[in-house]
């Protein structure tokens, strides 16, 4: 607290007036009486006195005299106040001479225009609503520490109006992704954020502990098992919108919160579910940005539908020297991931080799919409296996500005085979991998009942509102991300 303020707040108390009232009634934003009078005549406004009653935090106060000027700012703008002390009562005026930037105050007046045409309110009466016990910073130079930037957000979104601005765009894009689920006759649904296996994806789970039931939970790092097991009940179209959670490590692209949309289309492949993601980010784009052309850093990205398509081992040929042909024999893999610093595990098969080297070439250059399609079985236990080729399966990841969003696939609907698949990860998990999946028995017996044919995919919202807001660090568009503890 700074001192200067914590005595203005005893004298306004010692004056019998309440610093934190209960209730301020605003019937209009400030926004909206701007639209509605900025055009009009200073001699119409004089002549009509229009009187309005706002509210908003006083970011700043020019005085002169026995007048002032304070400029307040609510959520949808900014309006001036014209503040004369022979036009307000003893009290008021006391009052005012207490008020700081950053101080919540209501005013009643009527509006007129000054010399610069600006519209301003003529204060008639005048109340502070809330008393700010802390200086916000100053006014040119601002909020500038990044770390400080994002331990203390809600500074951060008092003085830097685009902060606020993007993350009333996420807001926005998730809007219009809820609208494009629905309008395609989704239903949004709920799953557990508190599982007994953690299922869905590979990944280190966070762990808890149940008291009453004495029992392990896993915060989810995925709600892909449950989701199906609705699809397996009937409801054939089904999203989520919510949190996953992953005990790795933090990066400009990880956090271990982080939201996620997840959804699945029964009698759908992976073709379908790759025209859908790319005609619904399109469709956001447009509505919400105006355009399906974004700058991201130097880059113009163009989601004009339709997106490129290629294979894992297609793009490697693409964007290195590397053949295609070579890929396919282990030790020619092998020698060639460990030339660029890959350290070989000894479980891995040809199919994660691969994978790794794809991650270790060429994600980082995929800047258009990609879906990089067919990957192998061996990193992918829970998507169908292409018919005449079951080491490979119907699967896609997509990417934009060198970054995954999206993972989907046609999903595994033979009871026998994902037990094997879990199985084999089982055994991986027996052998030092974190990561690797648990058994779910009861999914097992869920495919036992009967999964139609079905799609599914999973798209990373923080990563998605990074490109389309064009920053480079995922703690930009998180309103809260993780930090290590400070001292306060």
């Amino acid at each position: 607290m700074d001192n200067h303020r914590v005595e203005k707040l005893n004298d306004l108390k010692a004056m019998g007036v309440n610093p934190y009232v209960n209730s301020f009634k605003v019937p209009f934003k400030i926004s909206v009486i701007k639209e509605k009078y900025i055009n009009t005549s200073n001699n119409e406004l004089l002549d009509k006195k229009y009187r309005v009653t706002v509210a908003g935090r006083a970011m700043a106060i020019r005085e002169f005299g026995k007048a002032a000027f304070i400029s307040i700012k609510d959520r949808s703008g900014v309006i001036q106040i014209y503040i004369s002390k022979k036009d307000l009562s003893e009290e008021e005026y006391t009052v005012f001479k207490k008020t700081d930037i950053g101080d919540f105050i209501g005013v009643s007046g009527y509006l007129f225009k000054t010399k610069t045409g600006e519209l301003t309110v003529f204060a008639e009466n005048y109340k502070i609503l809330t008393k700010a016990l802390r200086d916000l910073p100053e006014k040119w130079h601002g909020l500038k520490d990044v770390e400080k930037r994002y331990r203390q957000r809600y500074v951060d979104l008092i003085v830097n109006d685009d902060v606020r601005e993007l993350f009333i765009t996420r807001s926005k894009i998730i809007q219009e992704m809820r609208k494009y689920f629905i309008e395609n006759e989704f239903i949004e649904v709920e799953t557990p954020m508190m599982q007994p296996i953690a299922g869905g994806a590979t990944a280190k789970p966070f762990i808890t502990h149940h008291n009453a039931l004495d029992m392990t939970l896993y915060l989810r790092i995925a709600p892909e098992l449950y989701l199906k097991r609705l699809v397996i009940g009937g409801l054939e179209r089904v999203f989520e919108i919510n949190k996953n959670f992953r005990n790795e490590g933090i990066s400009t692209k990880h956090n271990p919160e982080f939201t996620m949309v997840e959804w699945y289309m029964a009698y759908a492949d992976y073709y379908d579910q790759m025209a859908f993601t790319e005609n619904m980010l399109s469709t956001i784009a447009q509505n919400v940005l105006g355009t399906t052309k974004i700058t991201y850093g130097d880059y113009e990205i163009d989601l004009t539908p339709p997106w490129d398509k290629l294979t894992l081992e297609e793009s490697i040929e693409k964007y290195t020297d590397i053949k295609k042909e070579d890929l396919k024999d282990f030790n020619k893999a092998k020698s060639i991931a460990e030339n660029l610093g890959i350290k070989i595990e000894k479980n891995w098969g040809l199919g994660k080799i691969v994978l790794e080297i794809f991650e270790k070439t060429v994600e980082e250059k995929l800047i258009q919409p990609t879906f990089i399609i067919d990957y192998p079985k061996e990193v992918s236990p829970l998507a169908k296996s292409k018919f005449n080729n079951p080491e490979v399966t119907e699967r896609f990841e997509l990417f934009i500005a060198g970054m995954e969003v999206a993972n989907g696939f046609n999903e595994l609907n033979d009871p026998i085979d994902q037990k094997e698949r879990f199985q084999k990860q089982v055994e991986a998990k027996e052998a030092g991998d974190e990561e690797a999946h648990m058994m779910d028995n009861d999914y097992i017996r869920a495919l036992e009942y009967g999964l139609p044919p079905t799609a599914g995919q999973g798209l990373g919202i923080d990563r998605l509102v990074m490109i389309f807001t064009n920053k480079n660090s995922i703690r930009e568009v998180i309103l809260f991300p993780h930090m290590r503890p400070e001292e306060v």
